[in-house]
């Protein structure tokens, strides 16, 4: 049965989505949720995702939304299909789990907060925070500064393996480089660096951009 993904697959959440899908061979197809005419605020979808936000998915009767959920789900149901994303002992699972929620709760935020203030409020028309900007970058720069220090142990994030320690981190971690432009962020940390460079060299990174081109 094809996954259905509802949302704007450019979106860094919907992205996440269609790259562990993408990973784990398995056919989708996209719904697209139109924000600019209220689609993602209408009765039909909020059945679905009832905050409104992108993504959910349709996988037969059932109905989950919250990306980092749905990758889990993904990476579970189909763990001997396509990539191994969730590592193969109890141990690396933990692991993996473990940084899958330094993204969502460390990573996210001051990067999302950047994304806001320095691109989507200007096209909104709505005015950007300097203070803000300021400190969120301060944020993130304590955090790439940790990844730095465990990027220069283990190859990637949960170990010497790829999984949805890094996979998660892909969306939001474009941004930085391209259309925020502050490449430095990523390009002064040698392992960052390095690590940034190996998870876009993927097949399923290279297949979304060409699909779904980024917004900005």
């Amino acid at each position: 049965m094809v996954v259905k993904v509802l949302g704007q697959p450019h979106y860094a959440c919907p992205r996440r989505v269609i790259l562990a899908l993408l990973e784990k061979e398995i056919e989708y197809e996209i719904v697209l949720v139109d924000g600019k005419v209220g689609e993602d605020k209408g009765p039909e979808y909020l059945k679905l995702q009832p905050f409104g936000l992108y993504p959910a998915i349709q996988d037969g009767d059932l109905t989950l939304f919250e990306s980092r959920a749905i990758i889990r789900y993904y990476a579970e149901k189909y763990k001997n299909q396509g990539t191994n994303l969730l590592g193969k002992t109890l141990e690396e699972k933990g692991i993996v789990e473990q940084w899958v929620e330094v993204e969502g709760q460390n990573f996210n935020p001051p990067l999302m907060q950047l994304v806001i203030h320095i691109l989507v409020n200007p096209v909104l028309g709505l005015p950007s925070d300097p203070k803000m900007i300021e400190e969120s970058e301060k944020k993130l720069v304590k955090v790439l500064n940790i990844y730095e220090e465990k990027l220069s142990k283990t190859k990637y994030l949960a170990g010497d393996f790829f999984s949805l320690a890094d996979l998660t981190h892909l969306p939001l971690t474009y941004y930085i480089l391209e259309p925020l432009k502050k490449p430095y962020l990523v390009r002064d940390r040698k392992h960052v660096s390095a690590w940034w460079d190996d998870i876009t060299s993927r097949s399923s990174w290279k297949k979304s951009v060409e699909l779904y081109p980024f917004p900005f």
